[in-house]
């Protein structure tokens, strides 16, 4: 007898693990299922993975300014963080990973062009019939928004399928559906005691410049950078998001640990709250009820 039971799957992917956990399907059904969605996670980190040389960001980087017919859902993810950069007026800019690079947290593009250390995500040039350019040379980083974005797939997929609910977590980008809420524990990287959230029908993700800091040249560096600035953020501070997608949850972190002020403006535009956790007050909550 094929009965109805809780599935759950976990396996390495997005350079975390990947959990699937999903209720309402016969089994047979239900591990179908989940391994559609850990095939389109792999497939979305094929495509945007800042370190694989097949990688649409590969050849991109590798193109000497000619413009490159990349998979759609490369297009969609690069479409979506020059909004949320152009929403934040560059606050938030993918274009920072050459930055990364130089403090040894992420290794160097094979074969890429140098960067120009001018480049920003206006110069990333979106074609309508699916190509990208680069006016000029930089270097892209799409990770946290491209590990939001697989999990928003990821639960499309477990949607579509007729599972009753659902739920996937990778590495703290989390989002779900289902009948009942589900508590979320919150534990920031930077120290401090964890809280607790229910979460609905909706995706939470996490960020913290700690767990990545290093000393460069005297300071302290982390993970995320001030679009504009190219300063390090977050180093001593940790933030969750909870927004209607992950994808979008996840570039709204990085804005908040950026610039409050503008953090706080894209929170309420785009109908989300964020849970902040700094050393000095410990946690607030921001933006929309």
């Amino acid at each position: 007898m094929n009965a109805m039971r809780d599935i759950a799957r976990a396996r390495p992917l997005l350079g975390t693990i990947v959990a699937i956990r999903v209720a309402g399907l016969p089994e047979t059904a239900a591990i179908a299922a989940v391994e559609c969605a850990f095939a389109e996670i792999g497939s979305v980190h094929r495509c945007m993975s800042f370190h694989e040389r097949d990688s649409d960001l590969s050849k991109l980087h590798r193109a000497n300014g000619a413009a490159i017919d990349v998979d759609p859902r490369t297009h969609e993810v690069l479409q979506r963080a020059i909004g949320i950069a152009r929403e934040s007026d560059g606050v938030f800019d993918p274009g920072i990973a050459a930055q990364l690079v130089g403090w040894n947290l992420l290794p160097a593009p094979e074969n890429a062009q140098p960067a120009d250390a001018e480049a920003t995500w206006r110069d990333i040039e979106l074609h309508g019939d699916g190509r990208v350019r680069l006016r000029r040379p930089l270097w892209i980083d799409l990770g946290g928004i491209a590990k939001g974005f697989a999990v928003d797939r990821a639960l499309a997929i477990l949607r579509a399928h007729g599972c009753l609910s659902a739920s996937v977590n990778a590495g703290g980008d989390l989002a779900r559906f289902g009948p009942e809420a589900e508590l979320v524990v919150i534990d920031p990287s930077c120290g401090g005691a964890r809280t607790a959230i229910e979460l609905a029908d909706r995706a939470i993700a996490s960020s913290s410049g700690a767990p990545l800091s290093t000393r460069v040249r005297g300071r302290w560096r982390g993970a995320h950078l001030h679009g504009r600035n190219r300063h390090a953020v977050g180093v001593r501070r940790s933030v969750s998001v909870v927004a209607t997608s992950c994808c979008v949850a996840d570039a709204l972190t990085k804005v908040v640990l950026a610039d409050l002020r503008v953090g706080e403006k894209l929170l309420r535009r785009h109908g989300a709250h964020a849970y902040l956790f700094d050393e000095m007050r410990g946690w607030r909550t921001l933006g929309a009820a």
